[in-house]
């Protein structure tokens, strides 16, 4: 059976988060858990928190055994952008774009998905 959880509008771009997310992708969900805290990014922290909350969305569906759990998916997709503008000399203006991101995780308990 799939665990999921996911974090919307992650207030980090997708494009630093994404070497992360494909360092934990196919671990088991302990092993993860320790890698990311020992990294020092805060999009680290981001994915941390998502991969905890998926872990106590297994525990409440009834996971058998919660430590054998396989990242099946941890995708970063991109969110929106807030679009502002940064006056410049001669009255020019840069646009600045905040960037965020969606991050989602799928743990796996190993067994064959049932269709209802």
């Amino acid at each position: 059976m799939r665990y999921k959880a996911s974090h919307r509008h992650a207030d980090v771009t997708a494009r630093k988060l994404r070497p992360v997310a494909n360092l934990i992708r196919g671990k088991v969900a302990d092993e993860a858990l320790q890698m990311l805290r020992y990294l020092p990014n805060r999009g680290a922290r981001l994915i941390e928190q998502v991969l905890k909350s998926a872990l106590g969305n297994a525990e409440d569906r009834g996971a058998r055994d919660i430590e054998e759990l396989i990242i099946d998916e941890s995708r970063i997709d991109g969110g929106p952008m807030m679009k502002r503008h940064r006056p410049r000399a001669r009255g020019t203006a840069f646009p600045i774009k905040k960037r965020y991101a969606h991050i989602r995780i799928t743990l796996w308990d190993g067994e064959a998905d049932v269709a209802v």
